[in-house]
């Protein structure tokens, strides 16, 4: 069975991260789900230019986030994992709480209910404290938060470059064997 990977996009900065992990995913065998808030569509169109339909060609399924009895919203559903890709605070706070107002937030308590790998790609900077006791809940829970941070070792010569390689840690961290970031090499 292909592994099965749930996808949440919200509409903090970085659409491009979620964009780049739906078709990384999809080249190395993965199902993936997407669901994405009313906002994460505003700023997808934003950022990159896409529209919800485009958006959601990229994944294999497309769940609306008021569709509260998707089949992702059960704990019976075998996905591999989730991440939000990007997470905003406002999103990080409903799943750091329980509140499973919509569909990405109550995908994101099942996938912590049943102790699978949950990745929340948060975008705010700087934190305040609000922030921080959200993160600090989601990775008491099991969740990681894993803020979109490059890394400059390798020395990239692109954007692209940094948003694919962060790509790549996250895929890396939910269990891709295939998955190549760059790795430090020492010195």
């Amino acid at each position: 069975m292909k592994p099965r990977l749930v996808v949440g996009i919200t509409g903090a900065t970085g659409a491009v991260y979620a964009t780049r992990l739906l078709k990384r995913a999809r080249a190395l065998g993965a199902e993936t789900h997407v669901v994405v808030t009313p906002a994460g569509v505003l700023n997808v169109h934003h950022e990159l230019g896409l529209d919800r339909q485009a958006l959601e060609a990229l994944a294999d399924h497309a769940h609306a986030p008021g569709d509260i009895g998707a089949c992702i919203a059960s704990g019976s559903f075998a996905a591999s994992a989730m991440v939000v890709a990007p997470c905003s605070m406002k999103s990080l706070a409903a799943i750091a709480h329980g509140l499973s107002d919509n569909l990405l937030t109550r995908a994101a308590d099942v996938t912590l209910k049943e102790r699978r790998r949950l990745v929340l790609l948060v975008r705010e900077t700087p934190f305040n404290l609000a922030h921080l006791r959200n993160m600090t809940a989601v990775t008491e829970m099991g969740g990681i938060v894993f803020p979109p941070l490059p890394a400059f070792y390798h020395r990239p010569a692109s954007i692209d470059e940094l948003v694919d390689d962060t790509v790549e840690r996250v895929l890396a961290l939910i269990g891709f064997d295939a998955a190549a970031p760059k790795a430090w090499a020492g010195l």
